[in-house]
């Protein structure tokens, strides 16, 4: 087992990482005052490993999908952790991917103002990327993340385990996390996936891309300066993901289609195509340029006259830049 410690000035927690540790969660977590949060998405055997460890808390389950990470949703959520009488003491845990770690967060960050959660993320796209960081959020109005709040976990507890029921294009839809970690940051890590077969190199991807993200949480928390870099393919993404509904492409095949969307540099393009072709990832899609415009004049990173986007012309090394809405009309083919 790995620990890897996160230092935020909310606070300090640790990310637990070995095989098979889902089985032993409770003396990780060493709290018995807990409600347990997760999807139908989540396999029975991982959920009823979590409950029978927890044989007195209750869990709630909901239909799995980004179309319900909504109001509805959470406000379900709420109205469970009450009848429960959840208190401030007790602690809120997430048995999930993105979708679940963002929705239980969020219900922990406003249920008397907050109360603890942990994360135990069951797909890739969470163990690589969302599980850590502190961002909660829900979609509102057919915009991703809308409301949300910064919120950060007491203990992350990621058993790659609990990959190997997960059908192959979620496995490789969370990869594209990690190809952007090592576009951004990490060229070794992008090596991997242009010279290696990436699947022996599983345990590697997930902790180089953890380790990538801790170091930019813990610089820039609240997402300021630095941990703009991020969201490398999601402004692009972000509107590709509304336009079809937030449910015929899946957030990371979005993310993977708005870094080809993004890029200048047409070797660093290439290359991308190939890494994306390899993990059966588009590179692009049919969309009406206009709808997905209006869409991106949503997102957080937009301001009245442009929009700050993330680009990369060297691998490892990733810049902010201010992109006007006519660079984005044009970059849309409008």
């Amino acid at each position: 087992m790995k620990k890897i410690e996160v230092h935020t000035k909310e606070k300090t927690y640790p990310i637990y990482y070995g095989h098979g540790i889902l089985k032993n969660a409770s003396e990780l977590i060493g709290r018995k005052n807990v409600f347990l949060v997760s999807d139908d998405g989540v396999p029975e055997k991982w959920r009823k490993m979590l409950q029978d460890q927890f044989p007195q808390a209750q869990m709630y389950v909901f239909p799995n999908g980004e179309a319900h990470k909504n109001v509805e949703t959470l406000l379900g959520i709420l109205a469970s952790m009450q009848k429960v009488h959840l208190s401030r003491k007790d602690t809120v845990i997430a048995l999930g991917g993105g979708v679940v770690g963002d929705m239980a967060g969020f219900a922990a960050a406003i249920y008397m103002r907050g109360i603890p959660y942990i994360n135990i993320p069951t797909t890739t796209i969470s163990e690589i990327d969302s599980s850590i960081g502190g961002k909660t959020a829900v979609d509102f109005n057919g915009v991703k993340n809308n409301i949300g709040a910064f919120h950060q976990p007491d203990m992350v507890l990621i058993d790659p385990e609990v990959l190997t029921t997960l059908p192959k294009r979620h496995l490789h839809n969370g990869l594209a996390e990690a190809v952007k970690a090592g576009l951004i940051r990490d060229p070794a890590l992008f090596a991997i996936f242009e010279k290696e077969n990436w699947k022996d190199h599983l345990d590697e991807i997930i902790l180089r891309s953890l380790e990538m993200k801790r170091q930019i949480v813990e610089n820039d928390e609240k997402e300021t300066g630095e941990r703009k870099l991020l969201n490398f393919g999601h402004t692009f993404g972000h509107g590709f993901e509304a336009y079809f509904d937030l449910d015929t492409y899946l957030h990371g095949e979005c993310v993977a289609m708005g870094m080809m969307k993004i890029l200048n540099n047409e070797e660093i393009k290439d290359r991308l195509r190939k890494v994306l072709n390899h993990l059966s990832l588009p590179t692009e899609c049919d969309y009406d340029p206009e709808a997905v415009y209006q869409l991106m004049l949503n997102d957080k990173k937009a301001a009245h006259d442009h929009i700050t986007m993330v680009q990369v012309d060297e691998i490892g090394k990733a810049y902010l830049t201010d992109w006007s809405l006519e660079d984005v009309r044009k970059r849309l083919g409008l």
